[in-house]
């Protein structure tokens, strides 16, 4: 990454950081500046959730000091939606085969998709995917069967739905998050 795109992802990453304070008490700009020069690498996996839109920001801290950042679009990112759930899913379909598939796009961006329990507890955090929806990790035995979870808020209320695998949408895409 050159020197004037690390700058100004990091100002926008501070930008962003600064007008939404709730989503992070606790944790100071320094901190995150501090950890994002200790791994420099996790600046393109920011630029990758920021250029797909998905305007990430900090939404915790865990006892290591790690900095979760997860994509706090208000709608699941533009640029990453009309996706299957994995590549063996696109791989199966016959026609009319999306592009990508949300695992292999975060893969790689270097991101994990959300799991159930990380999308409700963003949910906590404002209110996201009121007119679309994101994919969610989805256990193992559930994707053998070939099934997979996605997740929106509707009428006040935060859902957990599936869908075949295959399946994909113009409203559906996926959330990531990362550990820095």
């Amino acid at each position: 990454m050159k020197a004037k795109e690390r700058d100004e992802l990091l100002q926008a990453l501070k930008t962003r950081f600064e007008k939404h304070m709730p989503r992070h008490k606790g944790i100071a700009w320094a901190d995150v500046q501090a950890r994002l020069d200790a791994k420099p690498a996790a600046l393109a996996s920011l630029q990758a959730m920021e250029a797909s839109g998905g305007e990430p920001d900090v939404i915790a801290r865990d006892k290591s000091g790690a900095l979760t950042f997860c994509d706090c679009v208000p709608e699941s990112p533009a640029g990453r939606r009309s996706t299957c759930y994995d590549k063996a899913a696109r791989d199966a379909r016959k026609e009319h085969k999306p592009q990508s598939s949300a695992q292999e796009m975060a893969d790689e961006m270097g991101i994990a998709l959300l799991t159930e329990e990380q999308y409700r507890a963003l949910q906590t955090l404002g209110e996201f995917d009121r007119k679309t929806s994101s994919w969610v990790a989805t256990p193992p035995e559930m994707r053998k069967l070939g099934g997979a979870l996605f997740c929106d808020r509707r009428y006040g209320q935060v859902f957990t739905y599936h869908n075949g695998v295959e399946s994909y949408y113009a409203a559906r895409g996926f959330r990531g998050t990362l550990q820095v």
